[in-house]
């Protein structure tokens, strides 16, 4: 499921390539499938396209673009750009939990 089919967009094993080649950070969620069984057994499922995630203290966001053949590298860019201040604003505007206060 990880990558799912529509967040790259070519034949998945040289999508794997690349994303092993040119990504820094592992993927984890990103672009997967994050969903829920409700009590009356319903499915509820949706892609990950904007995620964030701690670890050793520094926060990590992911957001991207999906490049095709006929793809405006500035277009896309731009895209990522928007979809990443969603992230940060979110940020800013969050509380700080200490763990290790107790409170």
């Amino acid at each position: 499921m990880f990558p799912c089919r529509n967040s790259y967009r070519c034949p998945k094993t040289r999508a794997m390539e690349l994303i092993c080649e040119y990504e820094k950070l592992k993927r984890n969620v990103y672009a997967g499938a994050v969903g829920y069984i409700d009590f009356s057994g319903n499915l509820d499922v949706c892609i990950a396209i904007r995620t964030l995630f701690a670890k050793d203290n520094l926060i990590h966001w992911q957001a991207g673009a999906g490049f095709v053949a006929d793809s405006q590298p500035k277009l896309e860019a731009k895209e990522i750009k928007n979809k990443s201040a969603v992230l940060r604003n979110a940020l800013e505007h969050a509380e700080v939990i200490d763990e290790n206060s107790g409170n």
